[in-house]
């Protein structure tokens, strides 16, 4: 086990996302969007630029037009498998069909990866043909732009001025909070975390990065204040916050941002996925969960916003679309 450990730490500082042909799928950041200028750039872990421009490389020249032509085998998603941020772009990818590519990443050794690809050191990066696009929010208003039908923004402009700042509000708010909230439990629990992230590498990948856990928890613990009091419980609080908001805003039709299913939806889903275990094995976790992270999920297990969540997953949530 020591000797698979060694070689894991070896692989990790290499840690190339899996080949093209060994994936069937490739994500945390946060997406932003600006009603009336544009999506922003997710701002999870590490620092991201605040336009739209910025999310993409030197070498994307050329605006994407509306109906362009895009091989399947040119989309590829770069992740971490268990990521709100990221589940957000497998389901706008899922809900209109596009297939693509998937390379996960594990947490921590990313960073020098993402940074060479795109600029920056968060995922969900989303590569278009020639085209690389960093940040949840940007990749989705790419997505509008390549294939507008079916359409995750509503048409009356007050209903996706409305969707964009609930995305928005949950991206930059909601996400962080959650997210805070989730991981100062899976931090104390780290055989299971690191099955979470690297339970789908080698072996002594999966050792290595078990034996860099004491460093990978000091790193993610400051970078989501873990370690800080106030900062959970403000994560607490801002968690139930958003639960409360989404059982106020739903409408009749059972939807945030008018009659029809629209990025609102899909965003507050998959940030508020943490607190359950919706049916799609997108959002699985590995099993047996821990009972810390059992007794953190029944503390908010009778909200109705939950029971929305898993509507949403059972209405409008896809299969991925193999290649």
């Amino acid at each position: 086990m020591e000797r698979a450990a060694r070689r894991g730490v070896r692989e990790l500082g290499r840690d190339a996302p899996l080949p093209l042909a060994r994936v069937a799928a490739r994500d945390p950041g946060r997406g932003r969007a600006q009603a009336s200028r544009g999506p922003r750039a997710d701002r999870g872990r590490g620092r991201a630029g605040s336009s739209a421009a910025r999310n993409e490389l030197p070498g994307a020249r050329h605006p994407l037009r509306a109906g362009a032509r895009v091989t399947k085998s040119a989309i590829v998603l770069h992740q971490f498998p268990f990521s709100h941020y990221n589940e957000k772009v497998r389901w706008a990818l899922d809900w209109k069909g596009i297939a693509h590519e998937r390379v996960d990443y594990l947490p921590g050794p990313h960073a020098p990866q993402m940074q060479r690809l795109s600029g920056q050191m968060q995922v969900p990066v989303l590569q278009i043909g020639d085209r690389t696009i960093a940040g949840s929010a940007a990749i989705i208003d790419a997505l509008e732009q390549l294939q507008p039908d079916p359409s995750l923004y509503p048409a009356d402009p007050a209903r996706r001025e409305r969707a964009l700042a609930l995305q928005r509000h949950f991206d930059d708010e909601v996400g962080p909070r959650v997210r805070c909230a989730l991981f100062s439990v899976l931090i104390r629990e780290p055989a299971y975390l690191c099955r979470i992230f690297a339970g789908r590498r080698s072996a002594p990948v999966r050792a290595g990065y078990r034996a860099l856990f004491p460093v990978t928890k000091q790193v993610v613990g400051r970078s989501m204040k873990l370690f800080d009091a106030r900062a959970v419980d403000d994560a607490f609080a801002g968690t139930r916050a958003a639960l409360d908001l989404v059982a106020r805003e739903v409408g009749p039709s059972g939807q945030l941002a008018g009659d029809s299913f629209s990025v609102a939806d899909l965003t507050a889903a998959a940030n508020l996925a943490l607190l359950v275990r919706p049916d799609h094995p997108d959002m699985a976790r590995p099993e047996p969960v821990p009972d810390s992270v059992r007794e953190f999920m029944a503390a908010f297990a009778s909200h109705p916003a939950l029971g929305w969540t898993l509507e949403q997953y059972r209405r409008h949530r896809p299969d991925r679309r193999a290649l």
